[in-house]
């Protein structure tokens, strides 16, 4: 047990003085790794070479970090990054190039890790080997394998600090190829194509998640699926992890010792199996933790010495920290390495304590394993996410058995697409089925209500979350506090119940509008029948409003109207379209901005008629269309003085939607009927608001939908005293999120409010 603690006290040694090293000034990161790991482990009987050992890593991990980091700050690339020089440069590709988000009126950026080999500054040519990251404009990039190298001119700019990048190089231009990819990288490369190819058949859904689940493609996959995943403690599944790798070289491992080959001969296979599938779904950190492990159990096989898995992982840690210290400050690798953890230490226990108690083998270790992957990351996983999922262990419960199944038939099609598309195309369609599977679990677990509890963020909530469930760890050996729990667990669920899942169930029944809370911007649905609503605007970002929708159970849009072109009300306009049929498109006729009204009829969207003074009605809704009465120009924002101004009259109420209308549009419309029962105060509850305009619609219900610490002042404080002055009830989505405008049970206008 002193070697295991020994080995144990280097890799966190290394590891620390890593993170201090990336995070802290040196001298202060690597003091406080080594004091901190000195102190825990000499309390250790035996503390002498425990302490030692914790000493080692740590003058590793600062040595190899401090290597890294005077490669990183070198001259001449930092101060040409400072002066954001422009340079031709050579690169070679690290990693597969892939699209970031796309926004409406900009295209998406290609964003390619990248070694730079050498840079040309004037009449000489420095050579270099520095990482840098690429944000390339043109899309001939995305073709581009590992190990291919490129000449480009671009722009260096300085990274954020944390990590080991020297530099972002921005790109106008396709790069010029130099050579060709490294034959192993062209093989695999032509492996994951196929997978996508022979998923080209099969539903969205399945098939943008076979290829992410077998290779780590993730191109094809549904963004809001991703989300979904991640609401249910499933994002493992949506990449390759090293549950996969330990799916593959168990299978090569059982039929090759179906074939009687001896240990040597099977480690031997299993290590070409494993660099082959390493570099077929690329080396993320989950992927280098798991195959590190692996080559030293596989090592242990050929010696034919029993396979020792904490000794194993900590020694994969130690090798893969000193080689990437960047490694240490990822939270993947935190997280795959905790999962891992809490496999070899927790669940044997907790799988003999349940066995103990009468349970079946198979379903003790069915619930121990996720249970204790679980505990062992919900500190990092609340640190990053500020929440702690209720629905993780029986989602992964459910989706435990799929997993295997998916993985073999997605692999078994790639290895024979580029000779057998036919029946390529049959195994991910048998592969499908299992992903089917995941696919609804995922949607029915990110549907749960109140499925994701709020805590603490950042550093401490993760370290307050790890000490209470350390603290019931080693509680639950006495049963007093087992009963004790089991009290305060039954007294929480009972009390959260009646106030979680039945007051507070969203969305409201009887809903008629609803303010999406999208951050600076607007977005709003009218109810326009089962499953439809008309969205008028849609925020700054596709995600938000993507998932407004889908809380509200929206799967068409009759209707989609644009108020304006800014970009606050347009830029969310994929995650409006992300799985929906939207039938037609009602936009102002002012055209600018230019760019970003023709990224929105570009979509397609079949365009709709309806001047100012016309209605619309669309499902139990109408819809007006006030204004503009008159194009108005010369003020201090044109586009928003001619937005869309809508009286929506729905359930017996008027509901009046007026853009970003100011002054001027506001003033033009006061010969028009502006009562209203609500009003969507216009442009965010800016300052710029008529008087007359407000005293003429005098809403009972002020809605404000603005951004959490906005840059623009919204909303004005004078603005608000106003209105609630008035007799108006003001209520913001920056401090109550989701509005919903219900008519309820008595027939009288109600508010409510997702996050009250």
């Amino acid at each position: 047990m002193s070697a295991d603690l020994r080995l144990v006290g280097a890799a966190l040694g290394c590891w620390f003085a890593a993170i201090g090293s990336l995070l802290l000034p040196a001298v202060w990161g690597w003091g406080l790794a080594g004091a901190a790991l000195v102190v825990l482990f000499a309390t250790f009987r035996g503390s002498r070479w425990i302490v030692a050992a914790v000493a080692a890593g740590v003058a590793c991990g600062a040595a190899a970090t401090a290597a890294r980091v005077g490669e990183r700050d070198a001259e001449p690339l930092r101060g040409l990054a400072a002066r954001h020089a422009t340079v031709l440069a050579g690169l070679e590709i690290t990693d597969d190039p892939r699209l970031g988000r796309a926004h409406v009126g900009r295209n998406a950026t290609v964003i390619v890790p990248a070694r730079l080999d050498w840079i040309g500054l004037e009449r000489e040519r420095v050579e270099l080997s520095s990482r840098v990251l690429v944000l390339a404009s043109d899309h001939g990039w995305l073709g581009l394998l590992p190990g291919q190298h490129v000449r480009i001119t671009g722009r260096l700019s300085s990274p954020d600090g944390g990590d080991l990048r020297a530099a972002l190089l921005s790109a106008d231009g396709a790069p010029e190829l130099v050579g060709r990819a490294p034959w192993v990288q062209r093989a695999a490369g032509s492996l994951r194509a196929g997978l996508q190819r022979a998923c080209r058949g099969l539903p969205a859904d399945p098939g943008g998640l076979l290829p992410g689940l077998v290779v780590g493609d993730t191109s094809r996959l549904d963004p809001a699926l991703a989300e979904d995943f991640k609401t249910t403690g499933l994002t493992h599944l949506t990449a390759v992890s090293g549950a996969n790798l330990a799916i593959v070289v168990g299978l090569v491992l059982v039929l090759v010792r179906w074939c009687r080959a001896g240990p040597r001969v099977a480690a031997l296979v299993c290590v070409v199996a494993l660099a082959g599938f390493v570099v077929l779904v690329r080396p993320s950190p989950s992927v280098l933790r798991a195959a590190a492990m692996g080559g030293l159990a596989l090592v242990a096989l050929a010696l034919g010495r029993p396979r020792a898995a904490v000794p194993a992982l900590a020694t994969g840690v130690l090798g893969l920290v000193v080689v990437d210290p960047e490694l240490a400050v990822d939270a993947g690798f935190a997280l795959s390495v905790l999962a891992t953890g809490g496999l070899v230490l927790i669940a044997p226990g907790w799988t003999e304590a349940l066995r103990a108690r009468g349970w079946p083998r198979v379903a003790a270790e069915a619930l121990a394993v996720p249970a204790a992957a679980q505990a062992a990351c919900a500190p990092v996983i609340a640190a990053i996410s500020a929440g702690v999922s209720l629905t993780t262990i029986p989602a992964n419960l459910l989706a435990a058995p799929a997993v295997a199944p998916a993985t073999i038939a997605g692999l078994l099609a790639a290895v024979l697409s580029p000779v057998l598309p036919s029946v390529a195309a049959f195994a991910a369609w048998v592969a499908s089925w299992p992903a089917r599977w995941l696919v609804f679990v995922a949607h029915r677990g990110a549907g749960v209500p109140a499925g994701l509890l709020p805590w603490p963020g950042g550093t401490g909530g993760g370290l307050l979350l790890g000490a209470l469930i350390a603290a019931l760890l080693a509680g639950f050996r006495w049963p007093v506090v087992r009963r004790w729990v089991l009290v305060v667990a039954v007294a929480v669920v009972l009390g959260a119940v009646p106030v979680r899942y039945l007051a507070a169930a969203w969305p409201p029944r009887g809903w008629l509008v609803v303010a999406c809370d999208v951050g600076q911007g607007d977005a709003l649905a009218v109810a326009a029948g089962p499953g439809a609503a008309v969205v008028v605007d849609t925020g700054p970002a596709p995600d938000p409003v993507d998932g407004c929708l889908r809380r509200l159970g929206v799967r068409r849009v009759p209707l989609l109207v644009i108020s304006h072109f800014h970009v606050d009300h347009v830029g969310g306009l994929d995650g409006v379209l992300r799985g929906r049929q939207v039938d037609g498109l009602l936009a102002p006729a002012f055209a600018e901005p230019a760019g970003a009204r023709s990224a929105v009829l570009a979509r397609g969207v079949a365009a709709v008629a309806a001047p100012a003074g016309s209605a619309l009605t669309v499902g139990a809704a109408r819809i007006e269309v006030l204004g503009p009465v008159r194009p108005v120009t010369g003020t201090r924002s044109d586009p928003n003085n001619n937005s869309l101004v809508l009286a929506v009259s729905a359930g017996g109420f008027r509901i009046l939607l007026t853009g970003d209308a100011e002054t001027e549009e506001q003033l033009s419309l006061l010969g028009l009927d502006l009562r209203a029962d609500v009003l969507k105060v216009a442009h965010h509850g800016s300052a710029y608001q008529a008087p007359e305009f407000l005293a003429a619609v005098r809403p009972r219900v002020a809605l404000v939908s603005v951004g959490v610490g906005n840059d623009y002042g919204h909303p004005n404080p004078s603005l608000m005293a106003t209105l609630a002055r008035d007799g108006a009830r003001v209520m913001r989505t920056d401090q109550l999120g989701d509005l919903a405008v219900v008519r309820d049970g008595s027939g009288h206008l109600a508010v409510a409010a997702r996050d009250a």
